[in-house]
């Protein structure tokens, strides 16, 4: 039976993170690599069309942003339910994620055909710019139902044991995506809507094998779709969850804005920069939230199963993993952003002057984030999603943004230090939060 069998319960804290982080890791390794790569032919097209690119990120940014928040309330609810055996309730889980996904598509899908125009030429005087931004973001939105049947189904599947369905439904969206890329950016000749045609149909084509690989978690979680009834109390369980985190995601893509906009003031070249290093750091980051990713289902599951030292165990071990995957990557930015700018983004001389030592400044703050995203991780899996907000606030408003706007008016060369100080300010205020919450929560988990 499911609640004897279960691995989130049974299977050895490093183990268990390994096994559930691996196939994440992976897949949005993988992910990363297709970006790297539809940044590289599109820069190859020409340094105004990657930087219509560096101008839709913030929008990208913010479509993940609702796809993971929800996707954050998907897998506590349905894991928590699990671990207390709850049937029913993780099936009303599962139909009432489903819906909250399906309303994200029409949000999407409305802005990517009334609002695109509009961001776009705010962003930029640049009639080019503007064109190749516009067609690159109307595609991306309105066929954007394809991520958005993906993230429910990845955290069934991940939820429920299955780790190796997120890496099958992410990895073959990208696999199709870098084969697309070359054929529709130069063969057909359709330019920066050919990247965004490729990451559709990659979407697409990962949500549909989704589909298919839902029926491997039929006797875990059987999910007759007939009598479906709407829950105000499902839906608040998921507001209360979903919606800190999505403000959370969400203001990621404000950073990326306000940074876009801040960092205009020194130089257009700076904004190429940021863009080269979005690009870069999912390379450390996706790693990171695949543990991340893991911690919730992981912690979710055994808080509903009353085990505070595998809850506890688990915190210990993901603290561990995501501050080496963190050092090790910022050691390879300082040591490769030269041979990384020049060979992959075709940098000229001006934008080599002011990559290299931008880009090795950011790579400082990867540790102080990473420990901030597993203390998120705690929050949200124990009830604390308040906390993840605030976190998620410093980190990507109330700290960087106004430090980058000093650092521009003042000594524009080290702008790129606002990640570090920003990161290093934040993860003290989480660390102390997360203290707050041991002594609360994880210390008397026994006891619940």
């Amino acid at each position: 039976m499911q609640e004897q069998n279960n691995i989130l319960g049974t299977m050895p804290i490093g183990r268990l993170v390994l096994h559930m982080s691996w196939p994440v890791m992976l897949s949005m390794l993988v992910q990363a690599v297709y970006n790297l790569v539809d940044s590289i032919f599109v820069a190859r097209i020409s340094d105004k069309a990657f930087l219509a690119l560096s101008y839709a990120y913030p929008v990208q940014t913010l479509m993940v942003a609702f796809c993971v928040g929800i996707g954050v309330a998907f897998s506590a609810i349905l894991s928590k339910r699990l671990g207390e055996r709850e049937l029913s309730g993780a099936r009303d889980a599962v139909f009432h994620g489903f819906a909250l996904y399906a309303g994200c598509w029409v949000l999407f899908c409305a802005f990517g055909v009334l609002g695109v125009e509009a961001y776009l030429s705010g962003c930029t005087g640049d009639p080019s710019v503007q064109e190749m931004g516009i067609g690159y973001l109307r595609l991306c939105c309105c066929f954007s139902f394809g991520i958005c049947m993906q993230f429910p189904l990845e955290r069934i599947l991940q939820s429920t044991g299955h780790p190796a369905g997120f890496m099958i439904i992410q990895g073959s969206g990208a696999v199709i995506n870098l084969i697309l890329d070359p054929i529709l950016i130069f063969a057909w000749d359709m330019g920066v809507a050919g990247a965004a045609a490729a990451t559709v149909i990659g979407q697409i084509t990962g949500g549909l094998i989704g589909c298919f690989l839902l029926s491997r978690v039929k006797t875990e979680l059987p999910l007759p779709w007939r009598g479906f009834r709407f829950q105000r109390e499902m839906m608040g369980e998921y507001a209360r969850i979903a919606v800190p985190a999505v403000l959370m995601q969400a203001m990621a893509s404000v950073t990326s804005l306000g940074l876009n906009g801040i960092l205009k003031l020194w130089s257009e070249t700076a904004v190429w920069v940021l863009g080269v290093y979005f690009k870069l750091q999912t390379f450390v980051f996706m790693p990171v939230f695949s543990v991340n990713n893991a911690l919730v289902t992981i912690i979710s599951y055994n808080y509903g199963a009353g085990d505070g030292k595998r809850v506890s165990a688990c915190l210990r071990f993901g603290m561990g993993a995501v501050l080496a995957m963190a050092l090790a990557g910022g050691l390879v930015l300082c040591l490769g952003a030269g041979p990384l700018l020049r060979v992959c983004f075709q940098a000229g001389q001006k934008a080599m002057e002011m990559g290299v030592p931008s880009l090795r400044m950011t790579a400082l703050a990867f540790p102080f984030a990473a420990a901030s995203i597993i203390f998120s991780a705690c929050f949200q899996s124990l009830g604390y999603s308040r906390f993840s907000l605030a976190v998620s606030v410093l980190r990507y408003g109330l700290l960087p943004l106004p430090v980058a706007l000093v650092l521009v008016k003042t000594v524009p060369e080290w702008s790129f230090l606002c990640f570090l100080l920003g990161e290093a300010a934040t993860m003290f205020v989480a660390a102390g939060l997360f203290w707050r919450v041991k002594r609360e929560k994880i210390d008397k988990i026994g006891a619940i």
